[in-house]
């Protein structure tokens, strides 16, 4: 099994900034690509950003100049740096990770449970 654990939600102002961390543990062997969704009350589940093994990136057209992904290959983690936050970014953020847990396995995607961020005056 993999487990992710999601932190650094919670309540900013808007104009603030967040960093939300995720780590990956468990039966991994490789990981390939990591991100961020979220989804908002009554809204479907959106992709924020992700991001490759090898750095590349792609965001959200409504998180871009605003939002930075990172990751740490050697600690299985992925960060999301959350800056200029806005009320419409308040959301559920959810981890995923696209990894093998063997080398003769195909790739298969986890998911965290989830961090809440609220962005309110």
């Amino acid at each position: 099994q993999v487990q992710l654990l999601e932190s650094g939600g919670g309540l900013v102002q808007p104009g603030g900034s967040l960093r939300l961390s995720c780590a990956a543990s468990g039966s991994i062997f490789s990981m390939d690509l990591m991100g961020w969704y979220r989804q908002a009350p009554g809204k479907e589940r959106d992709l924020v950003a992700r991001i490759t093994r090898s750095s590349g990136t792609d965001y959200a057209d409504s998180v871009k100049g605003r939002f930075a992904i990172s990751r740490d290959n050697a600690k299985n983690t992925v960060y999301l740096q959350m800056n200029s936050l806005r009320p419409d970014d308040t959301a559920v953020y959810y981890c995923y990770a696209v990894l093998r847990q063997a080398y003769y396995s195909g790739l298969t995607t986890w998911w965290g449970r989830g961090t809440q961020v609220t962005v309110s005056s």
